[in-house]
């Protein structure tokens, strides 16, 4: 059964799926759509075409969906898209997207976002994804399943970073992070793999050796990359960790690849 404060305000129009609770003082728009079991804690703001999965809860003064912070923005109807377990702490804000990204921000499922964290627009966000406190993601930002970024870490727009990647507290990342890397810095670079994550998640040992392998191979100081990629394909097939990162390295990019500062390190992580 649905429990709605009476200070709460629904605006006619929004859909509300089963035993949804909105807390007081909580604003809902004539767009939005609220899955079941959804919960808004005390005021909070939920704007635009937004539609949020089942069992998500919002904390108090998180601003959901309300118009992106883009000068080319012009009242587009953009959406914004989050899935299901997802938790919102207090004053984190997310942007819809623009006819410039593909009109559509997403975050999926079993995420935390911390307090005052702030997603742009056209960002898409995986599954497991954690951004802690006082994180700042600009626009068209993608990240991968299982990512953490770090507290007060900047990310800059069009960066993409892959699943399972670290990204350190206070980093300021201007360029694309491999999957199950680590990046540090104020300037961020590539500081080795993100083994702590790797082993927490129960990846084969024989699996994550490789990969420490083929990582010092990769960002090796000898010759191109183009030529480097094609060596760890050649010494490493079949192993999946070490695919997902050369198809990840293969994909066009307008950041280019966030490297090591100097020789690469064994790594760290979680």
């Amino acid at each position: 059964m649905s429990a709605i404060h009476q200070t709460a305000v629904i605006e006619a129009g929004a859909k509300l799926g089963k035993d949804v609770v909105i807390g007081p003082f909580c604003t809902v728009g004539a767009e939005v759509e609220l899955g079941d079991g959804v919960e808004l804690v005390s005021h909070v703001a939920v704007a635009g075409r937004t539609r949020i999965g089942a069992k998500t809860k919002a904390y108090p003064f998180a601003s959901i969906g309300h118009a992106p912070q883009d000068l080319k923005y012009h009242g587009e109807p953009s959406r914004l898209e989050i899935g299901a377990r997802t938790v919102i702490r207090e004053h984190v804000t997310i942007n819809p997207g623009t006819e410039g990204g593909g009109m559509l921000t997403s975050i999926g499922d079993d995420c935390l976002l911390m307090v005052a964290a702030h997603i742009a627009h056209d960002c898409r966000i995986g599954n497991h994804v954690i951004v802690v406190n006082n994180v700042l993601l600009g626009g068209h930002i993608d990240i991968g399943d299982f990512a953490v970024i770090g507290g007060g870490a900047a990310v800059h727009q069009f960066v993409r970073i892959g699943p399972h990647a670290m990204i350190g507290g206070m980093s300021g990342v201007e360029s694309d992070v491999i999957p199950y890397g680590m990046v540090l810095g104020n300037r961020a670079h590539l500081a080795g793999l993100n083994l702590v994550g790797l082993k927490r998640r129960n990846f084969d040992r024989e699996a994550i050796h490789q990969l420490r392998a083929a990582y010092k191979l990769l960002f090796a100081q000898e010759g191109t990359l183009q030529a480097r990629v094609a060596d760890v394909e050649t010494q490493f097939p079949g192993n999946a960790l070490i695919g997902e990162v050369l198809a990840f390295v293969r994909q066009d990019s307008s950041r280019g690849l966030c490297l090591p500062a100097s020789a690469p390190v064994s790594g760290g992580g979680e």
